[in-house]
């Protein structure tokens, strides 16, 4: 294996995974086996995992989502993840439904948020078919998340919400209003598309993420 693919530390962790490299938040809300097949095709091993130790001592931390937000807010509370996620240390991203989640506010299921970002989440108007499905553009990139990326690539979509544009916004894209795709604060990082459904790009912007060095 590469030395991007190696784990810093092989000691094991409470949950019988290892400290170190890249913990996949599981918490029921959505199928996150795309991601962790997409991270094992850039040379990197992951572990799905709802303990919270295992999730703290690792290099970094994906929280992935597809769902409905209150729902998933519940799943969260159930299990202690959502102190746990806010505090979180090294780069964390989130992805879909993870990136709403860690704004303040979203209106699906009038749902508090993760309040990581300053950021609210609303719902599309009916100008526009809901929900987007399929590719569309990103542009105004950012962030080191977006090294190697083109101005204008495609990523792929699926939401019926979005997250206004706000000083955090690090990657645009327009679908009947503009909206935030992308979004920074200190260790955390959030995209509205799915970086393991976006072919070359989306695989850029996620080994971009595992390259990230820790603050």
């Amino acid at each position: 294996m590469s030395e991007l693919g190696k784990n810093k530390s092989s000691e094991s962790s409470p949950s019988g995974g290892k400290k170190g490299g890249i913990a996949i938040i599981d918490y029921g809300a959505g199928n996150i086996q795309s991601i962790k097949f997409a991270i094992k095709r850039l040379g990197f091993d992951a572990v799905l995992t709802d303990d919270a130790e295992e999730i703290k001592s690792a290099d970094k931390v994906i929280f992935p989502g597809v769902g409905e937000a209150s729902s998933a807010m519940k799943m969260l509370k159930s299990t202690g993840l959502d102190k746990v996620i806010p505090q979180l240390k090294q780069p964390v991203l989130g992805i879909c439904l993870g990136m709403q989640l860690m704004c303040e506010y979203c209106e699906e299921g009038d749902t508090t948020g993760l309040s990581i970002f300053d950021a609210k989440v609303v719902k599309f108007d009916n100008s526009v078919k809901v929900p987007q499905i399929g590719w569309n553009q990103i542009y105004d990139l950012q962030s080191d998340l977006f090294e190697g990326v083109n101005e204008k690539e495609y990523v792929y979509l699926v939401h019926s919400f979005y997250v206004k544009e706000c000083e955090e916004t690090i990657c645009s894209t327009e679908y009947g209003v503009e909206y935030t795709s992308a979004i920074k604060k200190n260790n955390f990082y959030g995209v509205q598309f799915h970086p393991e459904k976006s072919s070359k790009a989306g695989e850029k912007i996620l080994e971009n993420f595992l390259k990230l060095e820790n603050e």
